[in-house]
């Protein structure tokens, strides 16, 4: 394991049995299903992109709080800024004019391409998707919402319309006017080809195609074509769209399909959402948001999880014109624009810049896929791998003829393999058949040579067991 220059304090709290014991009587009992692993981990203090469990051993973090720790763990400049602001004021209300509020809108609009200047300060990026759903409809005075199968964007009984993954929707009423379309995954979808996808590494499935044409966006966008005309009205409120799924697995869609999917949408009078609550902040290397990459400007943005490196904080972004369409009653937060999370979110702003860290996901993520392709070469297990900087995605299949996503006891043998060994990941998709790698944007080569070791030893050791 690479080194590390901190020491973790000595952990004097609560037992681990305690914990678990509070957990199951006192806690949600959800968090019982999500404990990731047979023998949980009780992590206790952190540093940059590393995690200390209470019994003092160390993990190498890459998954961040499920994408959410941007610049790293207690970041030295983020801790001091927000220690800063805890000596001087912790809240008040937007009704009051302060500082960070408004230094912080200010500097954020500066991140983002014109007309996207108006900014809708949120706790979360559930309650940001929300406040687009509802923005949405007002503005454009239709109800339909589209949005991808594989999708998750938040568990509000609203946001859980778009979600469109079993394993987070309730058998109740949620929003009425949600339509999914067929995800555009060029590696699990009946369409796909060798150079789809604006990614360092591309699926294994060929194709015939032309350089510059490509049949499965062809056979992808035929298909949102025959959503609009079999299950929505004439004119429709909005398309929702991560640039790149998260919770679906890492999924990336065909090079300029969602350009010709936004004009399709603005054709019926849509507006176009790009969701960066997992892909915002320069966690794709190439541009600081997903969006930029599609070459395309939505008409909103939502965003959370980086953009406070783990301080609870979301926000929208929209036009003028826009907003100007939802001032027809009060909108009011009494959290949103909270001056230490303000404080918080311009810090880390400040220090994305500082640090180079977006450039940072470009290279380390480029090296990253790259090496993680000849462990897919060598091993038939290991279908695809895809994503762009460090949003990143290991489908695991029973094998690549099928494309057959990997059963789930298998993908917890080889999870919890990883964790024993020292590292922690995420898992996605719709069959939970995908390792996420989402880490804080800090990690370094010699953290992805360690990570790439245990892998190859946990896939290594399941196949032998079989």
């Amino acid at each position: 394991m690479p080194p590390c220059k901190v020491q973790p304090e000595e952990y004097k709290g609560m037992s681990k049995e305690r914990m678990m014991e509070i957990r199951r009587t006192n806690c949600n009992p959800v968090t019982m299903k999500i404990t990731y692993y047979k023998r949980p981990v009780n992590i206790h203090q952190g540093y940059m992109q590393w995690l200390w469990d209470v019994d003092g051993n160390r993990y190498l973090d890459l998954f961040a709080g499920v994408a959410t720790v941007s610049v790293g763990h207690c970041h030295p400049k983020v801790a001091a800024a927000a220690a800063n602001q805890l000596q001087k004021l912790w809240h008040t209300t937007n009704i009051y004019m302060n500082s960070p509020f408004h230094e912080y809108c200010e500097k954020l609009a500066s991140h983002l391409p014109d007309p996207l200047k108006v900014i809708y300060l949120t706790n979360s990026g559930s309650e940001a998707n929300d406040l687009a759903m509802l923005m949405a409809r007002l503005h454009t005075g239709n109800f339909d919402i589209i949005t991808f199968r594989g999708s998750y964007h938040g568990g509000t009984q609203q946001t859980m319309g778009l979600t469109a993954n079993s394993s987070y929707k309730y058998p109740v009423a949620t929003s009425a006017g949600c339509t999914t379309a067929v995800c555009p995954d060029v590696f699990r979808g009946p369409w796909g080809g060798s150079h789809c996808r604006d990614s360092p590494v591309q699926t294994i499935r060929e194709c015939s195609c032309a350089q510059g044409h490509c049949m499965a966006n062809e056979q992808y966008i035929g298909q949102l074509k025959e959503t609009f005309a079999t299950s929505l009205p004439s004119q429709i409120a909005a398309f929702f769209g991560e640039p790149i799924q998260g919770m679906g697995g890492a999924v990336q869609y065909p090079k300029n399909y969602l350009k010709e999917a936004y004009k399709l949408v603005r054709e019926r009078g849509g507006v176009c959402i790009a969701d960066e609550v997992q892909t915002g902040f320069g966690r794709t290397g190439s541009h600081f948001w997903g969006f930029q990459g599609h070459d395309v400007i939505p008409d909103m943005v939502t965003m959370a999880k980086g953009i406070g490196n783990g301080f609870p904080m979301g926000a929208l972004v929209t036009t003028p014109e826009i907003a100007a369409s939802f001032a027809k009653a009060f909108h009011f937060n009494t959290f949103g624009g909270n001056p230490l999370a303000c404080t918080v979110a311009s810090s880390v702003l400040d220090t994305i810049r500082e640090d180079g860290t977006q450039q940072n996901s470009l290279h380390v993520g480029t090296y990253l896929m790259t090496e993680l392709a000849k462990l897919r070469d060598k091993y038939e297990i290991v279908g695809d791998v895809r994503g762009k900087g460090l949003q990143i995605g290991v489908e695991m299949v029973k094998d690549k003829a099928s494309r057959d996503p990997l059963p789930t006891t298998a993908m917890s043998e080889i999870f919890e393999d990883i964790k024993d060994m020292g590292v922690l990941v995420g898992k996605g998709g719709v069959y939970g058949q995908t390792f996420r790698i989402q880490p804080p944007m800090c990690i370094t080569k010699e953290d992805v040579d360690f990570f790439l070791a245990v892998f190859n030893k946990a896939v290594h050791g399941y196949m032998d067991r079989q």
